[in-house]
């Protein structure tokens, strides 16, 4: 499978976790507000857009997969591309016209949008909130106060995202931060932005 592929089997194995169908404004809502996959003015877009390339069906006033996506596994930090979603490859047809489609998005992002940085994945649209700027400072700040290792803070971190579903990864590491009996203020003080 293609990453643009991969992109959307991951965004909508998020969204549509745990639900076989959604209304509409909740599956846009998770794409802006909840993820922060993409601006809300784009959330619209992109579910036009999934439902045009085969991705997902209305059934009466709700939204469902129209394909079998399979087990799909989604690494911690991950967030599609926006372009991937705005623009998402046919779920439907040959292997061919899946990649054929991926490399006319990913001609047509390259001309619209400037590249993120060599060696950098873009960042979503989680970046204008200052304290995900914050996650690894906070993950770093709870792994010494906890005495828990790099590893273990963001194992747990990762099931607080998987049992809550639509949580940023800053307040995943708070929640393991209270678990832990941290004195929350001191939390807040390392998110603090101002």
């Amino acid at each position: 499978m293609s990453e643009a592929t991969d992109d959307v089997r991951r965004a909508l194995t998020i969204v549509f976790r745990g639900t076989d169908g959604l209304a509409r404004p909740d599956v846009e809502r998770a794409f802006s507000f909840d993820m922060e996959w993409v601006g809300p003015h784009e959330a619209e877009q992109v579910v036009d857009a999934l439902l045009a390339a085969g991705w997902l069906e209305a059934q009466g006033q709700h939204l469902c997969l129209a394909v079998e996506i399979g087990a799909v596994d989604v690494p911690f930090g991950w967030f599609p591309r926006p372009a991937r979603l705005l623009n998402p490859a046919q779920a439907s047809g040959s292997e061919e016209g899946v990649e054929h489609e991926r490399t006319a998005v990913s001609t047509a992002s390259e001309r619209s949008t400037p590249s993120p940085g060599a060696g950098r994945p873009p960042q979503p649209a989680i970046a204008d909130d200052p304290r995900a700027r914050l996650t690894r400072r906070v993950a770093s700040f709870i792994s010494r106060q906890s005495g828990l290792d790099a590893e273990e803070l963001q194992r747990r971190a990762e099931r607080k995202i998987n049992a809550f579903q639509l949580i940023t990864p800053w307040m995943a590491y708070a929640l393991v931060a209270r678990e832990q009996g941290l004195v929350m203020d001191d939390i807040v003080k390392a998110l603090d932005v101002n």
